[in-house]
């Protein structure tokens, strides 16, 4: 995803002041669909507006969309997903904060929908190191940094995957 649509997503966001921004949201989507392949989008945007915004239609087609896609980009097994981050162009130190932001919607997200006491398989370790995540230091800058950051994104895109494997609940309620 470029930094055209993370832009105007997060556009989205600030003209409807939500406290959030647009990759805190993916986060939270991601976390939700990871749950549940079967989130419904209205609940998703009812958790980032608590209703009391009036989202135009666009506004509203435009984030339907994105988390339509985001259901489709996990549920493939070419391994497309991806987080919705800042582009390269954007400094580090807005990408890391970014970073962070997305894990904290992803984790308010899974913990949103996923109900059951106890986690399965690795599923802990992983949210875990997803929490450590949103501590993220955000006065990074030079090479280290930004492989560090890299690695860290590689390593989201494959937990995210393998969560959405442990977690996720069919809809007639029994775990894969």
């Amino acid at each position: 995803m470029g930094i055209m649509v993370y832009q105007g997503i997060n556009i989205i966001f600030e003209r409807n002041n939500a406290d959030i921004s647009a990759a805190e949201a993916h986060g939270m989507a991601t976390g939700m669909l990871c749950v549940n392949g079967q989130a419904e989008s209205a609940h998703w945007l009812e958790e980032l507006f608590k209703d009391s915004v009036d989202l135009s239609d666009e506004d509203r087609a435009v984030l339907v969309k994105l988390f339509e896609r985001t259901r489709e980009l996990l549920a493939s097994e070419a391994f497309e997903f991806d987080l919705m981050l800042p582009d390269d162009e954007v400094l580090l130190g807005e990408r890391v904060q970014a970073l962070s932001r997305w894990c904290e919607g992803f984790l308010f997200g899974v913990g949103s929908v996923y109900t059951s006491s106890g986690w399965p398989g690795d599923v802990t370790e992983i949210l875990k190191d997803i929490t450590e995540f949103t501590k993220l230091d955000e006065e990074a800058e030079g090479e280290e940094d930004e492989s560090a950051f890299m690695e860290v994104t590689e390593y989201l895109r494959s937990a995210v995957l393998l969560l959405r494997d442990e977690l996720n609940i069919n809809t007639d309620g029994t775990v894969h």
